[in-house]
């Protein structure tokens, strides 16, 4: 199997896209379609252009976003109808039955909720528009750009993070008072008990 990124030519339609998570964080997904807004019409699709959503060609020639999907949600709120895609694995000969364990095996899925707790492959939401909000995600991607992890390659590393997070600042925090919650994850990510995660910075260095 190729893994060599392929550029689609023809725009996809954003809702034919299958999703290969269960949540994004809607704070960040609001920040995009903010960020898009201000853009002029030019530069929009100038954006468009550059920011192609990868994807894994599955069986029944369907697309599977393996990256971004905060990025095809934001845009779908927006009104964007279609977007360019980059195929970065085809699994178009696996057999639907086996289709969901070669993704698992690959780490091209991940299949937990706004709780963390891990699901069925059933369960994955059919459409871009279905994910669900964890506002554990939103904190650790304001983590991460505190400088409170490094960007790893390491997929779905945010919600590692975000996982991480969930067992020691309480829901409401975070939805209450998100600048509280920012402040107490930079702490928490600096600690020991945050070594093994993708990115860890360590300790701040002592003056």
């Amino acid at each position: 199997m190729s893994n060599v990124r392929e550029p689609m030519i023809h725009p996809i339609p954003i809702l034919a896209l299958r999703p290969t998570q269960m949540t994004v964080g809607m704070r960040e997904v609001r920040e995009k379609r903010k960020r898009w807004r201000e853009q002029e019409k030019k530069k929009q699709a100038e954006s468009l252009g550059k920011h192609m959503i990868p994807v894994v060609r599955g069986p029944e020639k369907r697309f599977y976003v393996v990256d971004h999907h905060h990025l095809a949600r934001a845009l779908h709120d927006e009104g964007v109808k279609d977007i360019l895609v980059t195929v970065i694995g085809d699994l178009s000969m696996v057999e639907k039955d086996a289709f969901w364990g070669v993704m698992d095996n690959k780490r091209w899925v991940y299949p937990y909720d706004a709780k963390g707790e891990r699901r069925h492959f059933k369960d994955l939401p059919k459409s871009i528009e279905d994910l669900k909000d964890d506002p554990f995600r939103s904190l650790a991607g304001e983590l991460r750009r505190a400088g409170g992890f490094a960007k790893d390659t390491t997929p779905f590393s945010e919600f590692l993070w975000a996982d991480f997070l969930r067992r020691r600042i309480s829901t409401k925090t975070v939805e209450d008072n998100f600048a509280k919650a920012v402040e107490k994850s930079l702490e928490l990510a600096r600690s020991q008990d945050a070594t093994y995660l993708p990115g860890w910075c360590g300790p701040a260095s002592e003056a």
